[in-house]
């Protein structure tokens, strides 16, 4: 039997990161984290995030610190990367290089993933 608790959730966001958005990425991180050990936030295809996309991360951060799992931002593209050191968020929040191994790892030798989604992407 399947333990979700053993696979990594990926949840993916694109597009804006903003107050209209950042309810629904706060609402996909808590799932995930409910029902997950760790979690990967594929922050590759987001253009544009604001404070209360930062305070999503945050708080996912530090919940998943409280309940003793792990959030990993990776990929992040430029524009956030830059936004989180600007900010001085990117020591704070764990953002995994693009090349982390298990990135490249062939397709056996990855853990199984749920995919959780935002912005209407298909789960």
């Amino acid at each position: 039997m399947d333990d979700k608790r053993s696979t990594a959730a990926v949840v993916r966001a694109r597009g804006d990161i903003d107050l209209d958005t950042a309810p629904a990425l706060r609402h996909r991180l808590e799932a995930a984290l409910r029902e997950h050990r760790d979690v990967v936030l594929d922050l590759s295809q987001v253009t544009f995030m604001d404070c209360a996309g930062l305070g999503a991360l945050l708080d996912a951060s530090d919940r998943a610190d409280r309940d003793g799992r792990h959030l990993v931002l990776r990929p992040v593209g430029p524009d956030v990367l830059r936004l989180l050191r600007i900010t001085g968020l990117e020591g704070r929040l764990t953002v995994a290089p693009d090349h982390h191994p298990s990135a490249r790892a062939p397709a056996a030798d990855r853990p199984r993933t749920t995919r959780f989604a935002l912005e209407g992407e298909a789960p």
